[in-house]
């Protein structure tokens, strides 16, 4: 078993122009390490180790079970000393947008 030792906080957020049609008919998904972690608009905190991570953000319409709609990709570190790393991915006004995922913000 993973001593977990730390959290990330992802702040999900659509763009202002389309929030609504994504509450109503979206959810997005963080993928840290390969697993996948069903999330609702705002923010959600899951544990981690420390170490080098991927992180992965999309989102998906209800009912949909495999697409990664809007799909971007970011690497970032833990150290030992880290309580809990704050990130935020926002999702772009177009259809054609992805997400952008800022950098970190570790708080020991």
């Amino acid at each position: 078993m993973v001593d977990h030792k730390a959290v990330v906080a992802v702040e999900v957020r659509p763009h202002p122009i389309a929030a609504a049609f994504h509450h109503l008919l979206t959810f997005p998904v963080v993928e840290i390490d390969g697993r996948e972690h069903v999330m609702k608009w705002g923010t959600g905190t899951i544990p981690l180790a420390a170490g080098q991570h991927r992180i992965r953000v999309f989102f998906r319409y209800r009912g949909q079970k495999r697409a990664r709609l809007a799909e971007t990709v970011r690497e970032f570190t833990v150290d030992g000393a880290a309580r809990r790393v704050s990130l935020a991915a926002r999702l772009g006004p177009f259809n054609r947008s992805r997400f952008r995922i800022g950098d970190p913000v570790v708080q020991a």
